[in-house]
């Protein structure tokens, strides 16, 4: 989950907004995308198989932040084929894909989209922090060549909107008034928690055909645990600042995430379309 813009916010930038929540510079971004891809890796490659990806392939994947999708990529495509993994802050990545994968620097609202034309594009968890989300679908749509596929993965986190499904103890309760704490920050910062349920018309609407969709809720999997926990470190000082919570409260939650909350996702809505032929 990438597109962050500029370093970590601290003091009062948490109250002024601008730039990316979760900025991938900050210590927690490791353990983020660590958990992220034991959550839903399964998921986005069900989908990447069934959309065909193989053999001689050219791929992009948009705010890559970890290796792991651009090297299931590579692999799938092998020599014949190509990847491009992309993000603002291409640290994360580094050399973990290995050979077949490209890295570079790019900001898929203001810079050109890449040329050449790709089978697929894939971005997870980039849209729903992007203000200028239209445009930056638009710039991916453009990228593809005729038939190729978009896979878009974003998260709704209106339509289940509780860290803990089943509260029905403090810790529970406590769980989701900092995740309420956490859209609202999310909010300031220009994301939009229900963007997930607008990707098969906005996929409609930029002209791509066969769309189609569907929404994975994992819950008290070990590594929502570890999600919660990086997430709510990182933005520990702006749920303070903000009135969302307070210190000893944070306290108490991060020692009770290493289990027995039954912590659970919002819902991470995939939807694809293709160009036409």
């Amino acid at each position: 989950m990438s597109a962050s813009r500029g370093g970590d916010s601290t003091g009062e930038d948490w109250m002024t907004g601008g730039g990316y929540l979760l900025d991938n510079r900050a210590v927690q971004a490791g353990q983020r995308f660590g958990a992220l891809a034991a959550l839903f890796n399964p998921v986005t490659f069900r989908h990447m198989e069934a959309l065909g990806v193989g053999e001689g392939w050219r791929c992009w994947e948009v705010g890559a932040g970890g290796p792991s999708v651009p090297r299931w990529l590579a692999e799938r495509v092998g020599p014949s084929g190509h990847v491009l993994a992309t993000d603002l802050d291409v640290s994360w990545i580094g050399d973990g894909p290995g050979a077949g994968v490209e890295v570079r620097r790019h900001d898929v609202v203001e810079d050109d989209p890449p040329a050449g034309g790709f089978d697929l594009v894939h971005a997870r968890l980039v849209l729903v922090h992007v203000p200028a989300r239209d445009e930056a679908l638009r710039r991916m749509v453009s990228s593809l060549r005729p038939g190729g596929w978009l896979l878009i993965e974003d998260f709704d986190m209106e339509l289940q909107p509780l860290a803990s499904i089943e509260a029905y103890r403090p810790e529970q309760h406590l769980a989701n008034k900092l995740r309420v704490g956490f859209r609202a920050l999310l909010r300031e910062r220009g994301a939009d928690p229900t963007f997930g349920r607008k990707l098969p018309r906005v996929l409609g609407e930029q002209g791509l055909v066969g769309v189609s969709a569907d929404g994975y809720l994992p819950v008290d999997l070990p590594a929502m645990g570890v999600l919660d926990a990086a997430n709510i470190t990182q933005v520990r000082e702006g749920l303070v600042a903000g009135g969302h919570v307070t210190d000893e409260e944070i306290e108490r939650h991060l020692a009770a995430c290493d289990g027995g909350l039954g912590l659970a996702s919002p819902i991470l809505i995939s939807a694809w379309g293709r160009r036409s032929p």
